[in-house]
């Protein structure tokens, strides 16, 4: 970034503002009108930017190491037409012009358990959106007290056929499909 040139830009600008002399500082002027100085606005745009791509990028869509994979023998078992028993969950996630979120509805016996909404930052895709929907419901499900006379089933129900391809197909190792897999093997 030229700062020079973006300072000089500013300044003309300040000084048609503020209606003040050349002879006014930059900084001064920047108090005046009330205007951040350039160069300190850029740089915090681009950490905001750096610190969000990183985050985003870096965890959400990252490919898990070779050696934190489940083993295949692990995989979780998928039906496409579950039975009614056990424990219900339904998830769902949504992009659109308001934002991105997620929630999570569970229950038990046709009783509400608990109910979950989070949000996401705005440059999450829909499907990030629904898996992180299933990551929160199963461990929302690992933390829920459930009567141990009972066999320990929940049927997760989705609306997203790329998110149940994505946990079926073996090959997919982001982080947050190993992170379904991982925490559905332990409930």
């Amino acid at each position: 970034m030229d700062t020079p040139l973006y300072n000089r830009l500013q300044r003309i600008i300040n000084i048609r503002i503020a209606k003040a002399y050349r002879t006014t500082s930059n900084e001064a002027l920047c108090t005046l009108t009330g205007l951040t100085p350039i160069a300190i606005k850029a740089e915090e745009e681009e950490k905001i930017f750096n610190i969000m791509r990183g985050s985003i990028q870096n965890e959400i869509d990252k490919d898990e190491k070779s050696k934190d994979w489940l083993h295949p023998a692990e995989f979780i078992r998928i039906i496409e037409t579950p039975e009614d028993e056990g424990i219900q969950i339904y998830t769902d996630g949504s992009k659109n012009e308001n934002g991105v979120g997620a929630g999570v509805a569970i229950f038990d016996k046709g009783k509400i358990e608990e109910k979950l909404k989070y949000k996401l930052h705005n440059n999450c895709s829909n499907n990030q959106a629904e898996q992180l929907a299933i990551v929160k419901a199963v461990e929302a499900l690992e933390n829920t007290n459930i009567d141990n006379s009972r066999r320990r089933i929940a049927t997760i129900y989705t609306d997203s056929k790329v998110t149940i391809q994505s946990i079926k197909y073996y090959r997919n190792h982001k982080s947050l499909i190993e992170k379904i897999r991982k925490k559905s093997t332990r409930i």
